[in-house]
C-alpha cells in the first residue's frame, strides 16, 4: 500500500517510520526541510509522565493575568479571527476537573506506548540525537502550588507514573546546579525516568534512515490541496505536480486545520506560539543542569542536549505570526540567568519560535474523521507534547491502516 504523509516534522517523520516498518510504500511531502516547523527548536524534553493538559481548572483564576499582564508566560492576544475565538471558548469549556483528569489518563497511556516505540527505534537505529535519561524536576514556588502539584501526582501515580514530591533540599541533592535558587523553591515533583533529546537531530537522523529504507521525500514542495473524487482522496496537488497514493496522513502541525477546511472539515486546532534559546553550557562552573528542569511559575523548561542547554517556554494564542519576539527571547535568557547563574556565557542564543498545533482539550487528533474521506487519516494537534507522543501516535496510525482497529479520530 502506498501512503503519502503530508508534513515532515517529528509527527510526520515518526508516522513515515512506523508505516515503512509495517511494509508500506511511503512518500513524505513538506514545503521545508524536516523539523523546520514546531519540532526543531522545541523544549527537548520527552515528558512521558508529565502530560497534564493546559486546559485545567486553575486557568480560571489566571484569566485576568493572561489577558492583561505583559509578563505572563501564557498570553491571549485577541484578534478578529473566528477560529481563535471558537478555540478559546472550547478551551475554557475544557477547563474543568473531570475533563482534565480524563485527558491526563488518555495522554499518559499514549505517552507510555510512545516511550516504548521511541526506545525500540533508538535501539534499532542508534540515532545521534543527544539523548539522555537523567530525570526531571518540576519546581513550585509556593506551598499552595506545590500542594496542587502533589494532588496531581496522586492522580498520575494511580495511572502508573513513578514520581515523588521532594523538598528544596532534595532538589539540590538531585541537581546541584539549583543551589543558588534553593530559597525560591517550595518543593518539586521528581520523575527519575524522564528523558531529553534534540528533536532536530532526531528529525535529521530519521530522514537518513527513511531514505535508506526507500522512503521518497518531496521537500521544498508546497501542498495546494487534496483532490477528492467521490468520497476518496485521489491526489495531493503540489508544486511538483499531483502525488497519487492509496492513503494520506495529514501531519501538517498548525497548518492542518487550514488544509482540513478545504475539505469542509473543522479541526479544533489553533497555534500556540512558543520560543526557545539554545546556549553552550559552561562545564567548568557546574552551574548548568544535567537533569531536566521545569520552572512552573515561569512556564519555562530547561533540558541538556549534549554540551548545550535548551531553554523553552511561552504560549501565545496570537494567530499565525512566526516572527521571533526579542522581548520573549530576553525573558528566557533572564529566567536562565536567575535560576542557573553562571551556566553559560550566552554569547550565542540561537533564538527560535515555533507554532505548536494545540487542541482545546490537549488531546491530539489521530485517525479518520467522521466527515472526511476514508483514505485520509489525521495525526496532528499534539501541542507542546509532539516529541513526547510522536512515536505512539505513529504506531496508532500504522495499526489503523493495517486494519487492526477501526478507531476514529478525536473530534
Amino acid at each position: 500500500m502506498h501512503v503519502c504523509v503530508l508534513g515532515a516534522g517529528i509527527i510526520g517523520l515518526a508516522s513515515a517510520y512506523s508505516l515503512r516498518r509495517a511494509g508500506h510504500e511511503v512518500t513524505v511531502i513538506d514545503r521545508a526541510n524536516p523539523g523546520s516547523g514546531a519540532s526543531g527548536g522545541n523544549g527537548a524534553q520527552l515528558s512521558y509522565s508529565y502530560v497534564q493538559p493546559l486546559a485545567d481548572p486553575g486557568i480560571w483564576r489566571q484569566l485576568p493575568k493572561l489577558l492583561l499582564s505583559r509578563s505572563s508566560p501564557l498570553k491571549l492576544q485577541p484578534r478578529l479571527d473566528p477560529q481563535q475565538w471558537l478555540w478559546g471558548l472550547q478551551f475554557l469549556a475544557a477547563c474543568n476537573g473531570s475533563r482534565s483528569r480524563a485527558s491526563t489518563a488518555w495522554l499518559l497511556r499514549l505517552a507510555a506506548s510512545s516511550r516504548q516505540a521511541f526506545d525500540r527505534m533508538m535501539e534499532e537505529e542508534k540515532l545521534d540525537c543527544d539523548f539522555s535519561a537523567t530525570g526531571k524536576l518540576v519546581l513550585y514556588p509556593t506551598p499552595n502550588t506545590f500542594a496542587a502539584a502533589k494532588r496531581q501526582l496522586l492522580l498520575q501515580r494511580q495511572l502508573g507514573s513513578i514520581q515523588e514530591a521532594v523538598s528544596a533540599d532534595r532538589c539540590v541533592e538531585i541537581e546541584s546546579a539549583l543551589k543558588m535558587h534553593h530559597r525560591q523553591i517550595a518543593g518539586a515533583i521528581y520523575t527519575p525516568g524522564e528523558c531529553a533529546a534534540d528533536c532536530q537531530k532526531t528529525c535529521d537522523g530519521l530522514l537518513t534512515v527513511l531514505r535508506r529504507d526507500g522512503v521518497r521525500f518531496l521537500l521544498g514542495t508546497s501542498i495546494a490541496q487534496l483532490e477528492v473524487r467521490g468520497e476518496t482522496v485521489v491526489a495531493a496537488t503540489t508544486s511538483q505536480g499531483p502525488v497519487e497514493a492509496d492513503h494520506y496522513v495529514l501531519a501538517l502541525g498548525a497548518d492542518s486545520s487550514r488544509m482540513a477546511r478545504t475539505l469542509g472539515i473543522h479541526l479544533p486546532i489553533y497555534p500556540l506560539k512558543g520560543y526557545s534559546i539554545t546556549v553552550e553550557a559552561d562545564e567548568s562552573t557546574g552551574a548548568a543542569p544535567s537533569v531536566s528542569v521545569t520552572d512552573s511559575a515561569r512556564k519555562v523548561v530547561f533540558a541538556r542536549i549534549g554540551s548545550r542547554l535548551r531553554v523553552a517556554g511561552m504560549a501565545e494564542l496570537a494567530g499565525y505570526n512566526t516572527a521571533v519576539c526579542p522581548k520573549q527571547i530576553a525573558s528566557l535568557q533572564a529566567s536562565t540567568q536567575t535560576i542557573f547563574p553562571g551556566c553559560s556565557s550566552f554569547e550565542n542564543l540561537s533564538p527560535w519560535a515555533g507554532m505548536r498545533p494545540a487542541t482545546p482539550t490537549g488531546l491530539p487528533v489521530i485517525g479518520r474523521h467522521a466527515k472526511g474521506p476514508p483514505n485520509l487519516l489525521f495525526n496532528t494537534g499534539h501541542g507542546a507534547l509532539g516529541f513526547t507522543l510522536a512515536f505512539g501516535s505513529a504506531e496508532r496510525i500504522s495499526t489503523m491502516l493495517s486494519g487492526e482497529t477501526s478507531q476514529r479520530a478525536i473530534t
